[in-house]
């Protein structure tokens, strides 16, 4: 009872973090009320990056993933940005009630640094939010890179970096990012990537690789018969689909109605059909519904759990 009391204690303190059902966090209510600057920006997103060099020449536009959630339970927010050159970006964005600013500690993989470096600023009355850190120019002229946060939306935002002198006479942009939210569109890969899992699995069914169809299956999987127990194990999944000596199975295809995905997890349900060759010659035909909840594992989409049950062609 002790133990259980623990637990739960333990968990209601961290309710607002990243979890199953809202991988990107939560705001805290208890969080100052600015934490919600950044609510648009909350999940993931599809971004082009473009960089300026020192002689004024703009670079090829590289892509990216920016992803924005609510860390330290929902009291403040950490982004990580993916460049597919292999760069990784962070920041973690606390709001200092005190000082009634945002400070933001910037943290890179390829340029580490004992001490990060920090901006600090504020979301302005147009909505756009904008943060300072003083950096000289090259010239050794004294200034701030300012960084701003604008068009601002659910769809997505825009983003500029810019070295501004200290009369703000002098504005020299050296990178801009622009970026859309992924949404369930953007999860075709996904999709496909399910959808050739469920190809893979009527093939080795058909095929008699049984080796094949378990490891379609995460190690955690588990099968969910009609008139049976819960089924977990490769080798109690294999058993299951053994068909009986001398039958064969010769079609076998699974038709999803619907795929939706929450996080790292998908739903996926619709109907399968197929025949199977008896011993005797026997040619049965079948059809049936399923539900199948896949989990993203080590970037491959795996069974978790498996459910089904015949209806009447």
């Amino acid at each position: 009872t002790l133990f259980l009391f623990i637990s739960l204690s333990i968990s209601a303190q961290f309710s607002y973090d990243a979890s199953e059902e809202h991988p990107f966090g939560l705001p805290n209510p208890e969080a100052p009320q600015q934490i919600l600057d950044y609510a648009p920006l909350i999940g993931e997103c599809k971004c082009i990056s473009v960089n300026r060099g020192p002689d004024g020449v703009w670079a090829e536009p590289v892509d990216m993933k920016w992803r924005f959630k609510y860390i330290m339970n929902g009291m403040a927010v950490q982004d990580e940005g993916f460049k597919t050159d292999g760069s990784y970006t962070g920041s973690i964005r606390q709001f200092i009630p005190d000082s009634t600013k945002w400070y933001v500690h910037y943290y890179s993989s390829g340029k580490p640094a004992t001490v990060l470096p920090s901006w600090e600023g504020n979301k302005n009355e147009n909505g756009d939010i904008v943060l300072f850190r003083k950096q000289k120019a090259p010239n050794g002229m004294e200034g701030s890179y300012k960084i701003t946060f604008y068009d601002i939306s659910e769809k997505g935002f825009k983003w500029l970096g810019e070295w501004v002198s200290e009369d703000s006479k002098i504005i020299f942009p050296t990178w801009k990012i622009e970026c859309k939210k992924m949404t369930a569109e953007d999860r075709s890969a996904d999709k496909e990537m399910v959808m050739n899992a469920s190809r893979n699995f009527s093939k080795a069914f058909v095929a008699g690789d049984y080796d094949a169809l378990a490891a379609i299956y995460s190690e955690d999987g588990k099968i969910f018969p009609a008139n049976s127990t819960i089924l977990q194990g490769k080798k109690a999944i294999k058993n299951q689909f053994k068909v009986p000596e001398g039958s064969r199975v010769i079609s076998h295809e699974i038709l999803p109605e619907e795929i939706n995905f929450i996080g790292n997890y998908a739903c996926d349900y619709g109907y399968y059909q197929g025949k199977t060759e008896k011993g005797n010659g026997e040619i049965l035909e079948w059809r049936g519904k399923y539900v199948v909840i896949w989990k993203k594992v080590d970037g491959h989409w795996k069974m978790y759990l498996d459910i089904w049950n015949r209806v009447n062609n």
